[in-house]
């Protein structure tokens, strides 16, 4: 494939001015992550209390979840994602505040991390939904979520490192100042993109009800259904293994905030390299076969890592691994994304959101918590295995899911949920 189609979804102004904004502002936000684990496991020395951070960051998922995926359907998107993102900054630049004025304390961490859990779980439907608005051609969905893929992964790559430099040379509390520095730019972009007016359904029927129909459309399908339980699987027991790394890096490799800046930058440069391959494919055709190799293939990487006791061989590890995980999501997101009906995508998200956001508190807490009792490295081992019997499972299920793909693809007219008629199509979004 030639460059310029690598590339191809970067040719609409409006993914292409998104897509600088949030480059920058996903470097910050990968410079948070990494500190922010090494942070609360240098002031506690506790594993039970680095996950329980890692879940009271993600639990409102679970309550939030499903009335977001209806508000991207009904409200919009654009304005829901400005509005997210300027509390990103303001959670980030208290947090850096605090810990530059030597203020903080466990529950401000506690707060913050509460309060940035909400905001993600009202912005992650809106956001995946909204890049079919910018790229407007579905032809080009496959493109741009995957360069969605490879911007995210790029700051993977690069915002573990330059933390643990900032840690290194400041402290911190610069780390998450710049963070929250960092989401201007996407601020700047999302005022400078122009959607056209979208089109949203308007029923009789409570908000209850629509989140009834959106699960119903989703659990109805097998591919959806399968892919939300894939996605849930994976980060219940995959992973939150991002939990278990600051134990790896200093106890483990008996390393530092540079050791473990290297080990989360491997995961981003495989990670990446995974990125680019799916942003050259032009199709989804295929797509559900390599997302079970790339599943046996993470699984394999885990249980390789958690025996690993030397830092070299755990960084080429952090790469397959990395190379792996961005499969799961990627694929998933792509497929969902391509065979969905546009009445129903923010509520589908909204639920791949949710297998993500709302199972993973609940994976920190356990890995936090087993960690506390055998040990971070047995823990992940155990993980890793059961990861690994559900890519057996995938693979004995793979023809009927491609099957669903395929009929999905080809009928799309099946997809319409039956209470919904055409003269509820025509009430337009205000900009």
């Amino acid at each position: 494939m030639k460059l310029k189609d690598l590339f191809q979804s970067l040719s609409v102004r409006n993914y292409r001015i998104y897509f600088m904004g949030q480059s920058v502002s996903l470097i910050g936000t990968w410079m948070q992550r990494t500190t922010m684990g090494w942070f609360v496991y240098r002031m506690t020395d506790s594993p039970f209390l680095l996950g329980l951070i890692g879940f009271l960051s993600q639990i409102p998922s679970v309550f939030i979840g499903p009335f977001a995926g209806v508000w991207a359907d009904r409200w919009n998107r654009l304005t829901i994602i400005k509005i997210t993102q300027f509390i990103a900054l303001l959670q980030a630049s208290i947090l850096g505040i605090l810990v530059l004025t030597d203020q903080i304390q466990i529950w401000h961490m506690v707060a913050l991390s509460l309060l940035s859990g909400v905001t993600e779980a009202i912005d992650a439907p809106a956001r995946q939904s909204f890049v079919i608005e910018l790229v407007e051609k579905k032809s080009l969905l496959t493109n741009a979520i995957a360069l969605n893929s490879a911007m995210f992964n790029g700051a993977r790559l690069i915002g573990p490192s330059l933390a643990g430099i900032v840690i290194s040379l400041s402290n911190e509390g610069m780390c998450f100042l710049l963070n929250g520095l960092s989401y201007i730019p996407v601020l700047i972009s999302l005022f400078m993109v122009s959607v056209p007016p979208r089109y949203h359904l308007e029923g009789e029927y409570s908000m209850l009800k629509k989140i009834k129909e959106g699960w119903k459309y989703s659990f109805s399908h097998h591919p959806i259904a399968f892919l939300i339980t894939n996605i849930s699987v994976i980060t219940m027991f995959g992973m939150s293994y991002t939990v278990l790394m600051p134990i790896f890096a200093r106890d483990i490799l008996h390393g530092n905030a540079r050791t473990l800046g290297f080990l989360m930058s491997m995961s981003g440069v495989g990670a990446l390299t995974g990125a680019l391959y799916l942003a050259s494919r032009k199709s989804i055709k295929g797509l559900s076969r390599k997302m079970v190799i790339a599943l046996c293939t993470f699984s394999i990487g885990l249980i390789l890592f958690s025996l690993s006791r030397s830092l070299p061989v755990s960084m080429i590890l952090m790469m397959i691994i990395g190379i792996g995980m961005m499969f799961q999501m990627s694929t998933s997101n792509t497929i969902l994304q391509t065979v969905v009906h546009d009445n129903m995508r923010g509520r589908v998200m909204s639920l791949h959101s949710m297998a993500f956001m709302s199972v993973a508190p609940f994976g920190s807490l356990m890995v936090g918590s087993l960690s506390k009792s055998i040990g971070a490295p047995n823990t992940l081992l155990i993980c890793a295995c059961i990861c690994l019997l559900w890519a057996g499972y995938s693979i004995s299920i793979q023809s009927r899911l491609v099957h669903g793909i395929r009929q999905m693809i080809h009928k799309p007219e099946e997809q319409v949920p039956a209470t919904q008629s055409l003269t509820e199509l025509t009430i337009p979004l205000s900009k």
